[in-house]
């Protein structure tokens, strides 16, 4: 579990598959808990964040049963800070969660789709994080592995207000839904602006890949409810889907436009980006994120056959600097970095052109 978790980029939401999955890349449910009687995280000493991570791991592994999907426990403070970059670049913890590894710990699914983080900003962040446009589906599976830490735990609850968390935004259900959508269309016609700008008054929020704080590079949006108090679960889990739908919509009609009314120029975009990919020897991140979005695009529309969308999804963490590192087997200096992604870039697309799956780690892809 332990060593394809740190040497294997790709994981289950990369997958390619689900509802929808030229627009939607993820689905994510995140539900935020804490424990009755313990102060915050960022107010909790050491030892008593150590022992919080300690009683959540016997609650959860310790107790022997066979019913339920078995969850994995990793001591954040015990593996190297370049494994826990990997984690974030792999979604699976926030930056934040990877920042202060002492009193900080994650319990994982074999399968890399649920995720339990130990005092980042609340005691427990339960996801469940699936390919394609599945909310419903992640919104099952989070709910099932919150039942199971509830009949072990004491949730810090209120009556009036629903569950309490450290940031007031989160308190109600806690719950925090979001999808990864890949919009170049809508960037390139001069929608996207308009078009996700009108969401705040939906409820929804509109961050980059990387998410709070981060730019949309590659054409790539999160999009989430900001608020949770006072409506159900299933209510966030609908407005953020019906909004998503409506987006893909508003995609789909921009990529015709351009289809329509500049069809040879788009083609010339997708395919020079495919030649750079395949053909450069240094590129940095923020070049290859942007040419890996007219590649997906090349691929969705047809003009690019047999890269899998998996592949593509890979890439979006195999070039991280972490991974790339982690690769080489050392550290690296940016100029390093840049000439191992276009390495790794080359590599990836061409061999992904005759693969539809991959499950190799990242150690089969040395620097020749």
């Amino acid at each position: 579990m332990t060593e394809a978790l740190f040497n294997q980029a790709i994981t289950k939401w990369m997958e390619g598959t689900g509802q929808e999955s030229t627009y939607v890349i993820s689905s994510r449910v995140r539900l935020a808990r804490n424990l009755q009687g313990m102060p915050f995280p960022h107010a909790l000493s050491t030892p008593l964040a150590n022992d919080l991570v300690q009683q959540v791991k016997t609650a959860v592994v310790d107790d022997n049963d066979t019913t339920t999907e078995p969850l994995y426990f990793i001591d954040l403070k015990k593996i190297a800070p370049l494994d826990r970059g990997i984690l974030v670049d792999k979604h699976l913890i926030s930056p934040q969660h990877a920042e202060e590894a002492d009193g900080r710990g994650l319990l994982i699914s074999a399968d890399e789709s649920i995720a339990i983080l130990i005092n980042e900003e609340d005691h427990l962040r339960v996801q469940s994080l699936l390919p394609g446009l599945q909310l419903d589906a992640a919104w099952q599976r989070a709910s099932s592995v919150d039942d199971r830490l509830e009949a072990k735990l004491d949730f810090a609850f209120n009556e009036r207000l629903g569950y309490l968390t450290a940031c007031p935004t989160n308190v109600g259900t806690g719950l925090r839904a979001s999808v990864m959508m890949h919009l170049p269309a809508l960037v390139l016609t001069n929608q996207a602006s308009r078009q996700l700008n009108s969401l705040a008054q939906l409820g929804m929020t509109v961050r980059g890949l990387h998410g709070e704080g981060s730019e949309a590079t590659g054409h790539l949006f999160q999009i989430s409810n900001q608020v949770t108090l006072g409506r159900s679960e299933e209510e966030i889990i609908s407005n953020l889907a019906v909004v998503t739908r409506q987006l893909i919509d508003q995609e789909r009609l921009a990529r015709h436009m351009l289809q329509k009314e500049t069809q040879m120029q788009l083609e010339d975009r997708i395919f020079r980006a495919y030649g750079l990919l395949t053909s450069a020897r240094i590129l940095s991140s923020q070049e290859a994120m942007s040419q890996l979005s007219y590649v997906r695009m090349g691929v969705d529309l047809g003009l690019i056959p047999d890269v899998a969308p998996a592949v593509l999804n890979e890439m979006l963490v195999l070039t991280r600097p972490a991974f790339l590192q982690k690769a080489a087997g050392r550290e690296m200096n940016p100029l390093e970095r840049d000439i191992q992604r276009a390495t790794l870039m080359r590599a990836r697309l061409l061999q992904g052109k005759h693969t539809n799956t991959h499950t190799g780690g990242c150690c089969h892809h040395h620097e020749e």
